[in-house]
């Protein structure tokens, strides 16, 4: 009669193999040592740092370099890129882009947030760059869920915001950098006050146009603006350069003008001052004043005078002795 009784072990036997449970446990136990062991260092890369969190709570910022942690979940470590400028794109998105936030991958999402209302109710087409860095890695992990998500909600609400204040000419031309420099200082107020944990560096309109069914008389109407713009400026430089010239001839002529009446003044009185000399000098010796009168006349008029004849007053019948016709040589 065949025994009902089981083996002893169900491994027992010719060609089996036997092992036991003490070494089982050991081997696990080292196993999940060298696990910890392994798990319980970290690389932050020199552009970063990590968050380290230990049951969830904010435990530490961990710098670039090799780290430590508790293993098994104990210690979580999150790495912030904070030594990197990041960047959001609005309207269009630059390919290849490691931030999943950086731009919006839907087209019909970008084509929405681009397309705005100036205060004027004109439409435009904003394309525009959020450029900043992570400044505090604390605030940023923990004030805000999704803080990347909620830091391009912001700018295209204070976008929007800056847009809508301004005219349609101040958005595509003239008033380009003064809705950046708006857009930038209200976009740091909002991240300051809520801090959270970023530095806005830089805000930049791209592509500012008008709508697609609008562009070709947009366009017309700036070249005829232009057009005006430059004639007023032909104008403005012949207006320039004529009435500064007619403004020196004139005064030159007056000038003139002015000096030759000071000097015709200054001739007639000295003409009245030699006259009253002479006729005190006259008064005094009428006789020696004619005489030298006359002699300064003549001293002045004969050296003029091409031919000369000096006659004693009482020679008489001089003349055909003398041919006055001959022309001097």
């Amino acid at each position: 009669m065949a025994s009902s009784q089981p083996p002893a072990f169900p491994f027992q036997g010719a060609g089996q193999i036997s092992f036991n449970p003490m070494q089982v446990l050991l081997g696990l136990a080292g196993l999940v040592l060298v696990t910890g062991v392994l798990s319980s260092f970290y690389q932050v890369p020199a552009e970063s740092v990590a968050v380290v969190q230990r049951f969830g709570k904010y435990l530490d910022t961990a710098q670039p370099g090799l780290n430590f942690k508790l293993p098994f979940g104990i210690d979580r470590v999150t790495p912030l890129e904070t030594r990197r400028q990041l960047k959001l794109e609005f309207g269009y998105g630059t390919g290849g882009a490691t931030n999943e936030w950086q731009f919006n991958p839907d087209r019909q999402e970008q084509t929405l947030e681009k397309n705005m209302v100036t205060g004027d109710l004109n439409a435009a087409v904003v394309e525009w760059v959020v450029q900043f860095t992570i400044a505090d890695a604390r605030e940023y992990l923990f004030h805000f869920l999704a803080p990347q998500q909620t830091l391009r909600d912001m700018s295209e609400s204070v976008m929007r915001e800056v847009v809508g204040d301004r005219t349609i000419d101040e958005v595509l031309t003239v008033g380009r950098q003064e809705i950046e420099a708006r857009a930038f200082e209200r976009l740091v107020e909002l991240t300051r006050s809520l801090k959270m944990g970023v530095q806005i560096d830089q805000v930049q309109l791209g592509n500012v146009n008008p709508p697609t069914e609008v562009k070709s008389s947009f366009d017309e109407v700036n070249r005829a603006q232009q057009e005006k713009e430059s004639a007023i400026n032909v104008a403005s430089g012949e207006y320039n350069r004529v009435i500064p010239e007619a403004r020196g001839k004139a005064e030159q002529s007056i000038s003139q003008a002015e000096g030759y009446a000071a000097k015709r003044v200054n001739e007639a009185e000295g003409d009245a001052t030699r006259f009253t000399a002479l006729l005190t000098e006259y008064q005094k010796a009428p006789e020696v004043t004619r005489q030298r009168i006359y002699l300064e006349t003549l001293a002045e008029i004969l050296p003029g005078l091409s031919n000369k004849v000096v006659v004693d007053d009482r020679l008489p019948q001089f003349l055909p002795l003398l041919n006055l016709d001959t022309p001097a040589k």
